[in-house]
C-alpha cells in the first residue's frame, strides 16, 4: 500500500516520504485551521447562518484541499480565503444591500469565469508572463503578510492610533507563549528534527492550555446546519442586482492575483517552479482551483482558493499531493465537531507563520535593487501586501507599474502586450474603486 502511494504522488522523485507528507499535511492545517472559527463571524455579519458557514467551510476546504492534491499533486491546501470574505459580507451584501444567496451566485459565475479563462490558457499565460524580479518580489512580500499576521496573532503587533502599528504588552501571556513557541521552533528547526514546526504547535497548545490560557467554549453544533446554507444559491436574484456585472469582475480580480501571488510563492518554496517557469501540471492545478470556487459557493461560502498557509506544510518538508489530501481529509473530520478547531489558540500557530514568514524572504536576493526598472515594481509588490493586507492588491501594483514604466522607457518587446493590457485593466480598477 505504502508503496503504491509513494509510487502515484511521485515521493521519491521529489525527495520526500509518506510519514513526512502527513506531518506536512497536519501543520499546514494546524495554521490554517483558524477559518473554521474566522469565517462564521464574517458571514455571519452579512446574515448567513454561522452554523451553517462553519459546515461549508469545513467541507469546502476539505474537498478542495483532496482535488488539487488528488488532481495536481502539489501541496497546496485550499479554503474559503480572508479579504475574500470580508469583500462578499461588508461591501457586496452589507454596502452593496445584496442578499446573501444572491452574492453567492457572484462567487459561482466568478469560479466559471476562472474555469474558462484556464481553459482557454489565458490564466497559464498570465503565470508564463510574470517576470522574474515580480515573482520573486510576491515571494517576499508574502513572507512579510505572513510574519506580519503572526506577529499580530502573538499580539506582539497591536494597533495604534498615534503609529498605525506598535508593540504589544510583552508581559501578556499570548506574546510570552508565543516568543517561547518561536524559540523552540527554531531550535528544532536547526536541529533539522522532523516535524518541528508540528512539534512546537503542540508544545506551545498544551502550555497555553497548562496556563489557563485557552478560553474556547464550543457551541452546540451538527453537522445538518448545512442545510442552512448549502445550494441556496440564487442565479435569478443576482441577475436583477444593479452593477451584478462589477461585482463578478471584482471577485474575479482580487481572486485571481491572490491566488497567483499564493501558487507563485508556495510551489518556488517547495522547488516546483524557478523563476518564471511554470511548475508541470499548472493547467490541473489551475482547474482544481476554479473548480474549488464554484463548488465553495454551491456549498456556501465565499470563494475558496489556495491558502498561503500551505507554506508552512512546504516547510515541514511537503512536496506532493499528499499533503493537501492529508490537510483536506482532517478539514472534513473537523467538519463533526468544527467549533472545537478554536482548541488551538493563535498564540501556537504564530511562531509557525513568523518562521515561514522570514524564510520567504529569501527570493528578494534575486532583485536587481540597483535597477529602477525593477526596483519601484518590486518594492511596491513587497510593500504593499503586508501594508494593505491584500496579495492581490500588491501584485497588482507591481504589475501595473512594471508595465508602465517599460512602456514609458520604451522598451516593451514582443510578448509583452498581455501585461500591458492587464496594466490598463488594473488602472481602470483601481480608478474605479476609488471613485
Amino acid at each position: 500500500m505504502a508503496g503504491t502511494i509513494a509510487q502515484f504522488f511521485a515521493l521519491a522523485e521529489r525527495g520526500s516520504t509518506v510519514r513526512t507528507e502527513l506531518t506536512a499535511g497536519l501543520t499546514t492545517y494546524l495554521t490554517m485551521a483558524y477559518i473554521v472559527a474566522v469565517n462564521p463571524v464574517i458571514l455571519g455579519a452579512a446574515g448567513m447562518p454561522p452554523a451553517g458557514v462553519a459546515a461549508a467551510t469545513c467541507l469546502a476546504a476539505g474537498l478542495a484541499s483532496i482535488l488539487m492534491g488528488l488532481w495536481a499533486n502539489v501541496p497546496l491546501a485550499l479554503a474559503p480565503g480572508m479579504g475574500l470574505n470580508a469583500y462578499f459580507a461588508y461591501v457586496v451584501v452589507l454596502g452593496g444591500h445584496v442578499p446573501w444567496p444572491a452574492a453567492l451566485a457572484a462567487v459561482f459565475i466568478a469560479g466559471l469565469a476562472f474555469l474558462v479563462l484556464t481553459l482557454t490558457g489565458l490564466r497559464q499565460a498570465l503565470v508564463a508572463a510574470l517576470p522574474p524580479h515580480l515573482n520573486s518580489a510576491v515571494a517576499g512580500g508574502i513572507g512579510l503578510f505572513i510574519g506580519l499576521i503572526g506577529l499580530k496573532n502573538a499580539g506582539l503587533v497591536v494597533a495604534s492610533p498615534a503609529t498605525m502599528v506598535a508593540l504589544g504588552p510583552l508581559a501578556s501571556p499570548a506574546p510570552l507563549l508565543a516568543l517561547a513557541g518561536l524559540l523552540l521552533t527554531t531550535v528544532l528547526i536547526g536541529w533539522r528534527v522532523r516535524g518541528a514546526m508540528l512539534l512546537g504547535i503542540a508544545a506551545t497548545t498544551l502550555a497555553a492550555a497548562l496556563a489557563g490560557q485557552i478560553h474556547a467554549s464550543p457551541q452546540p453544533y451538527s453537522l445538518s446546519a448545512l442545510t442552512s446554507t448549502a445550494l441556496r444559491i440564487d442565479f435569478a436574484g443576482f441577475l436583477k442586482v444593479p452593477g451584478a456585472a462589477g461585482i463578478v469582475l471584482t471577485f474575479l480580480f482580487v481572486a485571481l492575483f491572490d491566488n497567483l501571488g499564493t501558487l507563485v510563492a508556495v510551489l518556488r518554496r517547495a522547488g516546483l517552479a524557478q523563476g518564471n517557469v511554470q511548475p508541470a501540471g499548472l493547467n490541473r492545478i489551475l482547474m482544481a482551483d476554479a473548480v474549488a470556487g464554484m463548488g465553495g459557493a454551491m456549498l456556501g461560502t465565499s470563494t475558496v482558493t489556495s491558502y498561503i498557509e500551505s507554506a508552512a506544510g512546504v516547510e515541514a518538508g511537503g512536496r506532493t499531493g499528499l499533503t493537501a489530501i492529508t490537510t483536506g481529509l482532517l478539514f472534513l473530520a473537523t467538519a463533526l465537531v468544527a467549533p472545537w478547531a478554536q482548541l488551538v489558540p493563535a498564540a501556537a500557530t504564530a511562531p509557525a507563520l513568523v518562521l515561514v514568514g522570514a524564510m520567504m524572504l529569501a527570493p528578494l536576493a534575486e532583485v536587481a535593487w540597483t535597477d529602477p526598472l525593477e526596483a519601484l515594481p518590486a518594492f511596491l509588490t513587497v510593500a504593499l501586501i503586508p501594508f494593505t493586507f491584500s496579495i492581490a492588491t500588491g501584485l497588482a501594483f507591481g504589475i501595473a507599474a512594471h508595465a508602465l514604466l517599460k512602456l514609458a522607457r520604451g522598451r516593451l518587446e514582443r510578448g509583452d502586450g498581455l501585461l500591458l493590457a492587464l496594466a490598463m485593466l488594473i488602472v481602470w480598477q483601481l480608478a474605479r474603486g476609488a471613485a
